[in-house]
């Protein structure tokens, strides 16, 4: 039986496991059968860090243009051969939302996955484990406060917590 494609919205700071659960759970019950393009300017950015040599803050504000173009020019590979989408970015409300939302065809089942922000100790950690992808703590914390649940009112129809 062969279903609709299913995008996978991850919504969450960084380091609130949202890569980690994609490992976890890209060849889940739900992605079998069909291939999944995982959606990521973090990915692009990395690339681009190792090929140059430097570290991710490094080449961060000359590459996010390039990263967000392939990643966008993925998205249209993935919707044209009807692939499952993880869209692995912060998501953090539903004015960043929305026009993903709306880049994917209404035949796509859209489920929100939102990851909680982990307790401050364990995030600190998370965050220290990642060397040259520094965060200044001011931004982590306008990021939190930002941070909304997705709602099936954004157009989703359903909504998940993940826990990591």
């Amino acid at each position: 039986m062969v279903h609709d494609p299913i995008l996978w919205m991850l919504v969450g700071v960084p380091a609130s496991g949202k890569s980690t659960w994609i490992e976890k759970h890209m060849y889940g019950e739900e992605g079998r059968g069909r291939d999944t393009t995982i959606l990521s300017t973090d990915y692009y950015i990395e690339l681009i860090a190792k090929d140059r040599g430097l570290t991710y803050n490094e080449v961060f504000h000359d590459a996010i243009k390039d990263a967000n173009r392939k990643m966008y020019e993925d998205l249209k590979y993935a919707v044209d051969r009807g692939h499952n989408i993880m869209w692995d970015q912060t998501n953090l409300n539903s004015r960043s939302r929305a026009p993903k939302l709306n880049a994917v065809p209404y035949t796509y089942r859209k489920i929100g996955v939102f990851f909680p922000v982990p307790p401050l100790d364990e995030l600190e950690r998370r965050l220290a484990s990642r060397p040259g992808k520094l965060i200044p703590k001011g931004v982590m914390q306008n990021m939190i406060d930002s941070l909304t649940h997705p709602l099936l009112a954004e157009g989703f129809n359903e909504v998940r917590t993940a826990y990591v």
